[in-house]
């Protein structure tokens, strides 16, 4: 019994190190989450509109019977890194015809209502998701999030964090011409 506990240190000091060593291979991509989600339909979901905002919610059904992809983005007006998103999406909607759907993770009404006032509104539609249970269906993981969706609701693409620099924006789109070359209806 005394040599357990005298090797347990060392086996201890071992799992951490395993760990550590783990954690700074550089082929390892933080963001690389798996999701479960892609190449499977998009969750159940019913989310009203933000009050105040003139723009309907969002749910399940309208993802379904676009011709072409559409990307959803997981917000909200208390999330730094969205704020720093947020020109980014304005612009791949006015520039490359994006449609854009927003979900509204966790937020006061007043604060997305005053959030898109001032950044102005690129969304075509956005749910509300007070509670976060759409969140949780989506696997999200934190805010920003942003899925591509193809047309007949299949979930094509996910990126964790904010799509911001050179790189980050051209890998969500390529991402998202790769979706559009193959058809957007997800056939």
């Amino acid at each position: 019994m005394t040599r357990i506990l005298a090797a347990m240190p060392i086996l201890l000091a071992l799992v951490l190190g395993a760990f550590f060593l783990w954690g700074l291979n550089p082929d390892r991509d933080p963001n690389a989450i798996p999701s479960v989600l892609i190449s499977q339909p998009a969750p159940e979901f019913d989310l009203p509109p933000i009050e105040g905002v003139n723009v309907p919610g969002v749910a399940r059904s309208d993802l379904i019977g676009n011709p072409e992809p559409v990307v959803v983005n997981v917000f909200a007006s208390w999330c730094v890194p969205c704020r720093a998103e947020h020109a980014v999406l304005t612009r791949m909607v006015e520039r490359d015809g994006v449609r854009l759907f927003g979900i509204n993770y966790k937020d006061k009404p007043e604060d997305a209502r005053a959030w898109l006032a001032e950044l102005g509104n690129p969304y075509e539609r956005i749910g509300s998701d007070l509670n976060g249970r759409a969140g949780i269906e989506w696997g999200i993981s934190g805010v920003p999030e942003t899925f591509i969706v193809a047309g007949n609701g299949t979930v094509l693409y996910r990126y964790v964090g904010p799509i911001v620099g050179a790189e980050a924006e051209e890998k969500f789109a390529t991402a998202l011409e790769q979706a559009r070359s193959a058809g957007g209806a997800g056939t």
